[in-house]
């Protein structure tokens, strides 16, 4: 949990210090800085930020870097500087280190924005990071297989960019990258799996208490990117002359994907509890179980055509929000549906949860569960909000939020 947090010239936030409590809270209007103090937070943990990947776009007009910095409550002390260049120095306890993975283990944030809709309806990309994220701090050894399989991936599509037909010599190496391609991505698949089947129940609980008129109706998949069913090799090796056309690989752990369906009520059938059906297993799709007795529409379709725009926040939410209990193993109801979940993870340390204008996203109901929920559980929380009026709300779930006022990047006590 952050005990100090510093935050220079990072957007309009030329030099803002702050001493954090379990629960804080910034009042401030559009464009006060307000948003880009749980940027600087979300790109201290994560390397990046979540509003632009270009760092000449957040760092100062005219300053040659940002510099994010943080002591924690157990005494350790994480920074990073981001330079216009994109070059980027990380620090641990004052120590130089060398991998982002190191600060996100001793700070891992999670972003609760319900004004983006890009997760549900563009690239699968922030729907697997949003498993990826659950499986790194779960699973200690899915990172290494992850970064292993990504500078694989990265040789292999300089290779069929270069050419459109390869020499014996480049063909015996792909081949060979193939191989090493299909050991990574099957421990990846695994540990992807294990961790989403056991997120079911979180995910089913939210959906009932965001959206109880739709909890029959909204169900997740995960889809590994390939053909589990076959080695990921056999499968490249068939489609290398595909591939070599594209000048990419188009199949692999790299196009994995989180999909959220709507069931409509018109057609109804019946699913087998602990079932699979062929094709799932083949292509990789897990899916949410339900009971023998339980009747589930067999017509499916994205939930994002389906749901009205204020029902994808509230879908949103759900998404992330689940992931917490799990993660902290808090929840004792759903502990049964994750206890076959072999974790290889050490302690999680205590997350940090960013909450963006909340007020402004989320009607008073949805905004009363959201806290209700993340005051229970062993998380700091920082959200922002445009007016006042969520204060009542944080008060009645904590005895001393801190509360501040954001004006033009200068940050003080709300009064």
């Amino acid at each position: 949990m952050i005990e100090r947090l510093q935050a220079t010239d990072l957007r309009n936030l030329q030099q803002v210090k702050l001493q954090a409590a379990a629960c804080n809270v910034i009042i401030g209007e559009n464009g006060s800085g307000k948003t880009s103090l749980l940027e600087a937070i979300f790109l201290l943990s994560r390397g990046k930020s979540f509003r632009h990947s270009q760092p000449k776009r957040y760092v100062q007009h005219h300053r040659p870097s940002a510099i994010v910095h943080a002591v924690l409550t157990d005494g350790a002390s994480l920074a990073i500087q981001k330079q216009t260049d994109a070059t980027t120095v990380l620090r641990l306890n004052q120590n130089t280190v060398y991998n982002q993975s190191i600060l996100t283990e001793q700070l891992p944030t999670l972003l609760i924005d319900p004004s983006s809709m890009d997760m549900l309806e563009q690239g699968s990309a922030s729907r697997r990071q949003l498993l990826d994220w659950l499986v790194f701090h779960m699973k200690q050894s899915f990172h290494p297989q992850w970064i292993a399989y990504q500078r694989l991936l990265k040789q292999r599509n300089s290779l069929l960019k270069q050419s459109r037909s390869l020499t014996q010599v480049q063909l015996a190496e792909i081949k060979s990258w193939n191989k090493a391609l299909a050991n990574h991505a099957a421990l990846i698949h695994h540990y992807r799996e294990q961790v989403f089947l056991a997120w079911q129940p979180y995910f089913e609980k939210s959906i009932a208490q965001l959206l109880p008129s739709y909890a029959q109706q909204i169900s997740l998949s995960y889809h590994a990117g390939y053909d589990v069913a076959i080695p990921l090799d056999l499968q490249l090796d068939e489609r290398l002359a595909q591939d070599l056309q594209l000048g990419y690989t188009r199949i692999g752990s790299h196009r994995a994907d989180i999909h959220v369906h709507w069931r409509s009520q018109s057609e109804m059938g019946v699913k087998d509890e602990k079932s699979k059906s062929v094709t799932e297993y083949q292509t990789g799709t897990t899916e949410l179980s339900v009971s023998k007795e339980q009747k589930l529409p067999t017509l499916k379709e994205q939930a994002a055509n389906v749901l009205s725009r204020g029902e994808k926040k509230l879908l949103i939410t759900a998404l992330r929000l689940s992931q917490l209990p799990l993660l902290l193993n808090d929840d004792s109801a759903e502990q049964s549906a994750s206890q076959n979940l072999q974790t290889d993870n050490q302690a999680i340390t205590t997350p940090v949860v960013l909450l963006d204008d909340i007020t402004a996203e989320l009607d008073d109901r949805a905004i009363d569960i959201l806290l209700s929920t993340l005051a229970k559980l062993p998380c700091q929380v920082f959200m922002t909000s445009l007016t006042a009026d969520v204060l009542p709300i944080v008060n009645q779930y904590w005895s001393s939020p801190n509360m501040f006022h954001m004006k033009h990047g200068e940050l003080t006590p709300f009064e």
